[in-house]
C-alpha cells in the first residue's frame, strides 16, 4: 500500500482525487496526455484544497482546461436555475467552460482541448441533481470523440437506500438522465460505470474508487462524519439534513408551495402562507404514519426573504434526520413529500398545487412530471379516490427492480 503524506491523508478514508495525488502508479498512467478538470466547489480534496488547484501544482500532470456544471467551477451562480458563461480562470489563466450556459452537452471546441476528462463531482445521491445528467453527457461525448474519461470517486451522502419510480421511457429531460429511481444509491463513479452499460458506449472509462469507503457506516451511513468537511456541492445543499431529505423536498420545486428557499434551511423545509401545517400534519399521520418512520417532521413558521412567497409568513414543516431517532433504513423522504402533495390535496381540494413555469429549459412539460419522471404522482395527488398503497404498489415493484440491477455496478458493497 502507498504511504501517503499527511497534508493529503486527513483520515482512513480516501477520495478519489487524493488517491489520484499520491499513487504515482495512478499519475504515471495520465503522463503526457491533456487534461481537463470537470469540477465545482465541492471539488475538493480531504485537506480541502481545490482540486483544481492539487492538479495545477502537479508538474507531471498537464490540465490544459477545466469544465463547469450547474452553478460553475467556482459556486459563482448562487440562485437555481442561472446560467454560467465561458471564462478564464483567474489563478491558472486556463478555459473554464460551461456546462450550463448557452451549451449543457459538450463542444467540439471544449472536446478538442483535452485527452482525458477527470470528472471529481460530488453528488447527493438523487435522480434529477442536474450534476448526473451533466455526467451522462459527458460520458456520451467523450465516447463519440475518442477521449478518455477518469471518475474521481466521491461519497454520495444519502448512502444506499432506494425509493422513487424509474423514470419512464420519454420523461427524459435535463433533470432526468435516464432510468432509474429518485434516490439510486449508487456513487457518481458507480453511476458512471452504469451510465456506460446502459447507453451501449463504447468508452474508455477508469474509475477510481475510494479507499476505506464503507456506505452503511453510521452515523453518517453514506456521508464520513467525522472524516470529510461538508461543502455545499451546490448552493442550497448546505447539510447532510438537506441531502438526506432532497429526494423528497425536491418536488416541491414543481408546486406553489416552499421549498424554503430564500431561508437558510432551503429544501429542509416545506410550506405556504395560506396553509395550516398542524392540519396537513395531522391528516398525514391519519393517512399513512408508517412513510413518517426514521426522522422527526417539527411544525414550524419561516418567511423567505426571495423566491416563492418573499417576505410572507409560511407555515410548514421542517424534516430532521440529525438526531438519534434517524433510522437510515426507514426513512423515505419521497414518500413524506407525496404525503405532504396528498395531505393538502385533501384538506384543500381546490388548492392550485402545480406550478406551471420554464423548468430546467422545458416549456411544455409540468415540471412535477418531469421531477416524478411521468405523470403518475400528480395523477395519484389529484386522484381523491386514491389509496395510499395505490402509490406503494407503483413504487415497491421498481425500487427492487432497481436495487437488483445495480447489484453489478457497486464497488463499495
Amino acid at each position: 500500500m502507498p504511504s501517503f503524506p499527511e497534508s493529503i491523508l486527513v483520515s482512513r478514508m480516501q477520495l478519489g482525487i487524493d488517491r489520484l495525488l499520491v499513487d504515482p502508479q495512478l499519475a504515471r498512467r495520465l503522463a503526457g496526455r491533456r487534461l481537463a478538470l470537470l469540477g465545482h466547489p465541492a471539488s475538493l480534496t480531504g485537506a480541502c484544497e481545490h482540486s483544481l488547484d492539487a492538479l495545477m501544482a502537479r508538474p507531471d500532470l498537464a490540465l490544459s482546461a477545466a469544465l463547469g456544471p450547474q452553478h460553475g467551477m467556482r459556486g459563482d451562480k448562487q440562485d437555481n436555475m442561472v446560467e454560467t458563461s465561458d471564462a478564464t480562470d483567474p489563478r491558472h489563466g486556463i478555459p473554464v467552460y460551461s456546462l450550463y450556459g448557452e451549451v449543457r452537452y459538450p463542444t467540439p471546441a471544449m472536446l478538442d482541448s483535452f485527452d482525458t476528462l477527470l470528472v471529481d463531482l460530488q453528488d447527493i445521491g438523487t435522480r434529477i441533481y442536474t450534476y448526473v445528467t451533466t455526467l451522462a453527457y459527458v460520458l456520451d461525448a467523450c465516447a463519440k470523440a475518442g477521449k478518455a474519461v477518469w471518475v474521481l470517486d466521491r461519497p454520495n451522502p444519502a448512502g444506499r437506500p432506494v425509493e422513487g419510480s424509474i423514470l419512464e421511457p420519454g420523461w427524459e429531460s435535463f433533470v432526468g438522465a435516464g432510468p432509474m429511481p429518485m434516490r439510486h444509491g449508487l456513487t457518481l463513479g458507480e453511476l458512471a460505470v452504469w451510465f456506460v452499460a446502459q447507453r451501449g458506449l463504447d468508452l474508455d472509462l477508469e474509475v477510481v474508487p475510494m479507499g476505506g469507503y464503507d456506505p452503511h457506516a453510521a452515523p453518517g451511513y453514506g456521508w464520513p462524519l467525522s472524516e470529510l468537511a461538508w461543502v455545499n456541492p451546490s448552493p442550497n445543499a448546505a447539510t447532510l439534513n438537506m441531502a438526506r431529505c432532497f429526494p423528497g423536498t425536491v418536488l416541491f420545486e414543481g408546486t406553489i408551495l416552499s421549498e424554503g428557499r430564500g431561508t437558510t434551511r432551503a429544501l429542509e423545509l416545506v410550506g405556504a402562507p395560506d396553509l395550516a401545517f398542524d392540519r396537513i400534519l395531522r391528516r398525514m399521520q391519519n393517512l399513512a404514519p408508517d412513510w413518517l418512520t426514521g426522522c422527526r417532521l417539527r411544525p414550524c413558521w419561516f418567511e423567505p426573504t426571495f423566491h416563492k412567497h418573499a417576505g410572507l409568513l409560511c407555515s410548514g414543516v421542517q424534516v430532521h434526520t440529525d438526531g438519534g431517532y434517524y433510522d437510515h433504513a426507514h426513512f423515505s423522504p419521497y414518500r413524506i413529500a407525496a404525503l405532504i402533495l396528498k395531505a393538502v390535496r385533501l384538506e384543500h381540494p381546490d388548492y392550485p398545487l402545480w406550478r406551471d413555469f420554464h423548468y430546467e429549459y422545458e416549456r411544455d412539460r409540468l415540471a412535477i412530471d418531469l421531477l416524478a419522471g411521468g405523470t403518475f404522482l400528480r395523477d395519484w395527488v389529484d386522484d381523491h379516490q386514491a389509496q395510499i398503497g395505490d402509490l406503494d404498489a407503483r413504487l415497491t415493484p421498481d425500487e427492487s427492480a432497481w436495487a437488483q440491477e445495480r447489484r453489478g455496478y457497486l464497488l463499495y458493497p
